[in-house]
């Protein structure tokens, strides 16, 4: 019995033994296998993770990439630009040509410049001389405005001087500039007054306005730009100077030629305006006379012959010395005269002046062509 119990318990040991060990065995496979479900799922899992981490960093990647692409591009667009305008990668640069070199080795041999000279390059400036063109219209009547303003091209020379310096002028040169450049340009100013005086028309024009380009407010450089413009027939910037020349110091004796630029440009109302200002400022006889001459030559301009004619009625009058404005005058009157068809007071005149100074403008030929 007991054999048989421990037979039993033997094999029932046994059997439970081996149902254990084939529960174990059947455990561990279930776990292996259960691990294996587990390790397959989480492969699976993985994989399938991995497949979406794969797409993801696809995803990422490609717009990375594609991202870089682009900035490559980009870069590679700047660095071709950097290429073509001067960077590391532009094309070597051409040999020089022969007058290049040519160019680069005279520079080479070329001795340094000297140091400015500040004076004399003013000096140059101040001697410049400018040419200007003035559109006078046809010849015709080009020769016609010259002709009306040349008689009055002689008065604007005065007899044997210039255009006085006022001290007053010298002072404010010195106050404005200095003492050394103000007596500088007084020195200037002077040198253009006698090339007036002197018929140097072209030098009292360019000094004088040198001068006027540091100091323009200065009377007497304004009057001798002026004088010397119109002698040259600049008729527009002679008539400026003067206007300018008259408001910082009025001079009555330049009113008559201010007058004459005015009858050459044909402003009939300013000369008839400076005419009456003239006679306000009860001037000297021979000023008063010019001024007379150039507003009865603008109404015989204009074909008033007549008004003109009394214009010079004054002048009819025998004075008690003859000079040189009278004779002027009695010329005018004798011109007039004879263009209203008046040929008797013509000669009249004419010989008077020819009775004084036979060679007096054409007054000869003058008397030739009215029978005397």
């Amino acid at each position: 019995a007991s054999r048989a119990g421990g037979a039993r318990d033997g094999g029932g040991r046994s059997s439970r033994g081996g149902s254990n060990r084939d529960r174990n065995e059947r455990g561990s496979d279930r776990g292996a296998g259960g691990r294996g479900r587990n390790n397959h799922s989480g492969d699976d899992r993985s994989r399938g993770g991995g497949n979406r981490d794969d797409r993801g960093r696809n995803d990422r990647s490609r717009g990375r990439d594609d991202r870089g692409r682009n900035d490559r591009g980009r870069d590679d667009r700047g660095r071709d630009g950097r290429g073509r305008y001067g960077g590391d990668d532009r094309a070597p640069r051409r040999p020089k040509t022969e007058a290049e070199r040519r160019a680069a080795e005279v520079a080479a041999r070329r001795p340094p410049r000297a140091p400015r000279d500040r004076e004399a390059e003013q000096r140059r400036i101040e001697e410049r001389t400018l040419e200007t063109w003035i559109d006078e219209g046809s010849t015709d009547e080009a020769r016609r405005i010259r002709a009306a303003a040349s008689g009055a091209a002689t008065r604007a020379k005065r007899s044997g001087e210039g255009p006085s310096i006022d001290p007053d002028d010298k002072r404010a040169l010195t106050d404005a500039l200095g003492p050394a450049r103000g007596e500088r340009l007084a020195e200037r100013l002077e040198q253009a007054a006698r090339a007036l005086d002197r018929d140097r028309y072209q030098e009292a024009r360019r000094v004088s306005a040198a001068v006027i380009k540091e100091a323009p407010d200065i009377a007497a450089a304004q009057q001798i730009l002026g004088l010397a413009n119109y002698r040259l027939g600049y008729w527009k910037p002679a008539a400026t100077a003067l206007e300018r020349a008259n408001e910082l110091h009025l001079d009555p004796a330049t009113l008559p030629v201010l007058a004459d630029c005015y009858r050459a440009l044909r402003r009939w109302s300013a000369v008839e305006r400076t005419w009456l200002e003239l006679r306000s400022a009860s001037p000297a006889h021979d000023v008063l006379a010019e001024g007379r001459i150039v507003a009865a030559g603008a109404q015989a301009d204009r074909g008033d012959l007549r008004g003109a004619l009394t214009t010079m009625e004054p002048a009819t009058k025998r004075p008690k010395t003859v000079r040189d404005h009278h004779l002027r005058q009695w010329y005018v009157l004798g011109d007039l005269s004879d263009r209203v068809g008046d040929p008797i007071a013509a000669r009249r005149w004419f010989s008077q002046i020819a009775d004084h100074d036979p060679a007096f403008a054409d007054v000869d030929a003058r008397l030739r062509s009215l029978g005397r």
